[in-house]
């Protein structure tokens, strides 16, 4: 989900094939995380249980469903259900006396919840429904989603598989992009998230940069723009010309459509470039991942950055892209601090070596549920996060 440059993947035709009334079949194969299509297939109805299902997909058999589509989506609920459960204990099993498992560190934390969401998604991914060429759903009391599936997937001339998992996303995502969200830092109008680009719905760091003094100047970078929020921001306090860049394709017409629907196309030129367009600018602005890891699907480079690879390019690249005088705007929580995935140290010692300085920092505190959730396993450092503006010059 592109909040900024993620790297992406070109679409490959991919196939899934399977037995059905003792005949082969085979589809195209559907997966925008990049999941490749399952090796093994079973045909699964309004029949099949879902102790069985669950057994089924933890062995790495996928259900192709052939039944009514609220059935699927009540036993997509039940095998969620025992994916969260997770596997029951042998029986007799006993954890030694006076001697307690030792606490995990913030970063194993991190990363057993990763692979705890890994494997879920996995599971709750192989239950399966088909596409007609058109995009129609060809099961019982199923949704007319042909306007959803050909905004994400385009044209399509043959029948597809998909994940009902991942239809669900495509649905879900349609009515974000349809509603749009109400960004406050615009007067209350609305940014109109695609699928695959980070939607603004963190409001404190849009409410960051519509808050921070502007530096004089009539010309602002935004890099790594997604949906255009903070080109929008920038440019409705005064910025007469904003480049906003991006390298995600589908960031790019999200940026257009909005900058356009908010009547600043005359102020806002959307770019693609894999981080900075060429020039100077008295603002640059920054917005990238948060996390430093490694993403496990193509739509999750908008929430890690692996390697801080985004972050770093931007640091190293600043003080040849401002005018004398000018200021680079790097907004970013402090998570992976908390997580232990990044020091404070590690951040400054970056910054100090691209030749920049700390002129000033604005704080706030999220106010998204997870930062308040007790049952979240990350809570602690969600609880604990700070979100900054940091208004950086050349040294």
């Amino acid at each position: 989900m592109s909040k900024g440059c993620p790297l992406t993947t070109q679409h490959v035709i991919h196939w899934i094939h399977w037995t059905e009334d003792g005949r082969s079949h085979s589809a195209h194969w559907r997966s925008e995380s990049g999941t490749p299509p399952p090796a093994r297939v079973e045909i699964a109805d309004d029949r099949t249980a879902a102790d069985t299902a669950y057994r089924m997909v933890c062995e790495g058999t996928a259900l192709l469903w052939r039944g009514d589509y609220q059935g699927a989506r009540q036993l997509l609920t039940a095998v969620a259900r025992r994916v969260d459960r997770g596997p029951r204990r042998a029986r007799g099993r006993r954890v030694p006396a006076g001697s307690p498992a030792s606490p995990a560190s913030p970063a194993e934390t991190f990363h057993r919840h990763r692979q705890a969401q890994s494997r879920r998604a996995r599971l709750l991914g192989m239950l399966l429904v088909p596409l007609d060429a058109d995009f129609g759903v060809p099961l019982r009391r199923a949704p007319d989603v042909r306007e959803v599936c050909a905004a994400v997937y385009g044209s399509s001339d043959a029948p597809s598989v998909t994940s009902l998992r991942e239809l669900l996303g495509l649905i879900g995502a349609y009515e974000w992009r349809r509603k749009g969200v109400e960004v406050p830092a615009l007067g209350g109008d609305r940014i109109h998230p695609h699928y695959g680009v980070f939607s603004p719905v963190r409001g404190e760091y849009v409410g960051l940069v519509a808050d921070a003094p502007l530096p004089p100047g009539g010309t602002a970078f935004d890099i790594g723009t997604g949906t255009g929020v903070l080109a929008a921001v920038l440019a409705r306090r005064g910025i007469a010309r904003v480049v906003a860049t991006d390298q995600d394709p589908r960031a790019l017409v999200c940026a257009r459509e909005n900058v356009t629907r908010l009547g600043l196309s005359d102020r806002v030129e959307v770019v693609r470039a894999d981080l900075f367009p060429p020039g100077r600018a008295p603002l640059v602005v920054c917005n990238p991942p948060w996390v430093p890891a490694r993403p496990s699907s193509p739509v999750e480079y908008a929430v890690y950055d692996p390697g801080s690879r985004m972050l770093r390019g931007f640091l190293d690249g600043l003080a040849a892209h401002l005018t004398p005088g000018g200021e680079g705007w790097l907004i970013l929580s402090d998570l992976a601090e908390h997580l232990g995935l990044r020091s404070r140290a590690e951040l400054l010692a970056a910054i100090e070596g691209a030749g920049l300085t700390v002129r000033a920092r604005h704080d706030t505190r999220p106010v998204h549920p997870r930062a308040t959730a007790p049952d979240d396993p990350l809570h602690a450092a969600r609880a604990a996060e700070v979100t900054s503006l940091w208004r950086l010059t050349t040294s």
